[in-house]
């Protein structure tokens, strides 16, 4: 996701006033497993003094009074270690130039956890290196609670080296009063002429070409020359024609608040926010299909696997999860999770903007990470956008 932290802080002080929402989170009935410190085959393994845990800014529970983090708190509290949480990862593209060096060099870069998007194709990249550690799953029984839909993915199929933290999807948010009814297609935001010049897509590889390739009837975590090239016409004519305004980052969300752009691809976390302020705004997967990304726990070589995999089995807990999904909203990957939110927070899990159905999940693609990763397609896209 690009530069969440600009796009949350922006949200929150230019477009909305509430917390960060993204979509529902799947959570399974944890119902308590053992902890990995008492498993038999982690008993004889011992937690460094400090785990160190890299993640995007406003993207964990805060206490708003103490400015602390009560699930990492209670971790502590309950292992006697320390975790150096830090909060340096502004983009996936400038924060794995940082890394990449010492990697490059068999170094390590000081931290156990880090967090990347799938759709940015560096957590796929990152495998075909040998840069991660392998996830230790003698300490993460928890994983038994990643939804399901998440434990198989084409870049990482049987979730070796990687862990879900939040996901969101990317759909069509939209003002009903000014487009005059609903819309669910995303060949009407490309050429219905009453949108003309109020239409605005996503700067992201993924989401954009990810929706158009669904709206042409192909699949986008399985792209070709010819769907690839189908895309960039289709979007090149809206481009052309003036129906498409501008491509944005998170700035298409006061455009949509003040009216200047009636429906665009948007991510459906920025519209809960939205709709704080803005209720009469919409959100919907478009009916050919709406695009998901996930940003991932890894373990950076040099990484301490077992401590991460620790840390990581406590946010699979379905209370600790339901804590950090209260505050951030995005989609959380631990099942049962809503449960617990249904007693302490109804109005949260509630939301099928924060918790979608499974006919929604049934509806999201992931990107091809190939075709993320592929030159050709990414310097085509950047000419398509105008960057």
């Amino acid at each position: 996701m690009q530069d969440r932290y600009s796009r949350a802080d922006f949200l929150r002080r230019a477009a909305a006033g509430g917390t960060v929402l993204t979509v529902p989170g799947l959570l399974a009935a944890c119902g308590g497993g053992k902890s990995a410190a008492t498993t038999t085959a982690a008993a004889a393994k011992v937690l460094p003094k400090t785990i160190v845990f890299s993640n995007w800014p406003l993207y964990i529970d805060i206490n708003d009074k103490t400015k602390k983090h009560p699930s990492l708190q209670q971790f502590q509290a309950k292992y006697k270690v320390n975790v150096k949480y830090v909060e340096d990862i502004n983009d996936n593209d400038s924060f794995f130039g940082k890394i990449e060096g010492p990697l490059s060099q068999g170094q390590s870069v000081g931290r156990d956890i880090v967090v990347l998007t799938d759709s940015s194709g560096l957590p796929s990249r990152m495998i075909q290196l040998g840069w991660l550690e392998k996830l230790d799953k003698s300490a993460l029984p928890n994983i038994s609670n990643l939804q399901p839909v998440q434990q198989h993915p084409g870049w990482d199929p049987n979730r070796e080296y990687s862990l879900p933290w939040q996901s969101g999807m990317t759909g069509i948010g939209y003002d009903p009063k000014k487009v005059g009814g609903d819309i669910n297609s995303i060949d009407e935001l490309l050429t219905n002429p009453k949108l003309k010049g109020k239409v605005t897509f996503l700067t992201e590889f993924g989401d954009t070409m990810g929706l158009v390739m669904l709206a042409n009837g192909d699949d986008p975590s399985k792209v070709t020359n010819a769907s690839f090239d189908r895309a960039v016409k289709k979007i090149k004519k809206a481009v052309d024609s003036g129906q498409i305004r501008q491509f944005t980052g998170n700035d298409y969300a006061p455009l949509l608040a003040k009216g200047d752009v009636w429906a665009c691809a948007a991510w459906s976390g920025d519209m809960v926010q939205l709709q704080a302020d803005h209720p009469g705004l919409k959100w919907v997967l478009p009916k050919m299909g709406g695009m998901i990304w996930t940003d991932n726990m890894l373990i950076p070589k040099g990484g301490n696997s077992y401590a991460a995999s620790v840390l990581m089995n406590w946010f699979y807990r379905p209370e600790i999860a339901a804590e950090v999904e209260d505050y951030v909203n995005y989609i959380c990957p631990v099942v049962g999770a809503d449960k617990v939110l249904e007693k302490k927070d109804p109005a949260v899990a509630k939301n099928p903007l924060i918790f979608p159905t499974k006919e929604m999940l049934a509806n999201v693609h992931q990107i091809d990470a190939k075709a993320v990763n592929n030159a050709k397609y990414k310097q085509a896209f950047q000419n398509l956008i105008g960057a």
